[in-house]
């Protein structure tokens, strides 16, 4: 059974820096695009960046140039750098591998961004 499993988030304060971390098993890690989402309460889960199977990153508007996605194919991983976080930044967020035939989800992790 695949699974993504995130960590990394928690509480930090406006300006502050967090690094999320996916780690993916029982898939073939290299030939997903992987990308992170997030959903804040009562908001629709949005796409905040993906990463293609040869490393091409887009982000949404709202963090270009605040957050940087990247992956390790030799450990399953895909990473989230969060810099300069703001409030409206806090939100569920989500890892999701996928390509043409398969979705994977992870089950989140809470980023709350308050002073």
């Amino acid at each position: 059974q695949v699974r993504l499993v995130e960590s990394g988030g928690g509480l930090v304060q406006p300006g502050g820096s967090l690094r999320l971390s996916c780690s993916a098993s029982r898939i073939f890690f290299s030939r997903y695009n992987m990308a992170w989402y997030r959903q804040a309460p009562g908001k629709q889960r949005e796409l905040v960046a993906v990463i293609s199977t040869d490393y091409n990153a887009n982000y949404a508007d709202s963090v270009k140039g605040r957050f940087t996605i990247s992956r390790d194919n030799a450990k399953n991983t895909v990473y989230l750098q969060m810099d300069s976080l703001k409030p409206e930044d806090t939100a569920v967020y989500y890892c999701n591998s996928a390509n043409a035939m398969y979705n994977y989800w992870g089950q989140g992790t809470q980023v709350t961004v308050s002073s």
